[in-house]
């Protein structure tokens, strides 16, 4: 196990709560380990889910996973959480520098949500410099690769630890 790995475990310690934790992602990453590994990396969406579920099996969290590449259902699945999710970890893709309608649902739902991308936005091109969907979560993490999920699900537990 990595350092990294074992720090996340460490703060994922959360004694007698059973959290659940939703992951969703956008549009495109089902091509993840095909599309751009230069700037994508060359693991799977499952594989990142892997990494995701062994962390949280491993911190006692229920975790669960939806991609779509449809901006509805995402917007559906964000309201369908309240209640039965405490989190989310949220990559919206492409939608992060578009959409409103998620933007909106985030706010709505009462439910707090982590925003992560494998790469970081800020240094590519201008239309992905900017994220609608930020100022509606609690968090962002950006740029680390499979990491940025590791770390985001730790922010978001810590999170929710205070709360």
């Amino acid at each position: 196990m990595s350092r990294l790995a074992a720090e996340v475990y460490r703060r994922m310690d959360i004694e007698g709560i059973a959290l659940k934790i939703l992951v969703l992602n956008g549009p495109n990453l089902q091509m993840l380990g095909i599309r751009e590994p230069e700037v994508y990396g060359s693991l799977t969406l499952e594989e990142i889910d892997q990494q995701l579920r062994d962390a949280a099996d491993k911190a006692g969290v229920e975790i669960d996973f939806e991609q779509t590449n449809h901006e509805g259902e995402m917007v559906d699945a964000i309201a369908a959480s309240r209640g039965v999710y405490d989190g989310i970890l949220i990559n919206p893709a492409a939608y992060t520098h578009t959409s409103v309608a998620l933007y909106d649902a985030l706010k709505a739902v009462g439910v707090p949500a982590v925003e992560v991308h494998l790469s970081n936005t800020a240094a590519r091109e201008e239309f992905r410099r900017s994220s609608l969907t930020a100022p509606a979560c609690v968090g962002q993490v950006m740029g680390f690769g499979v990491d940025s999920y590791l770390l985001g699900l730790s922010g978001l537990l810590a999170c929710l630890k205070r709360s």
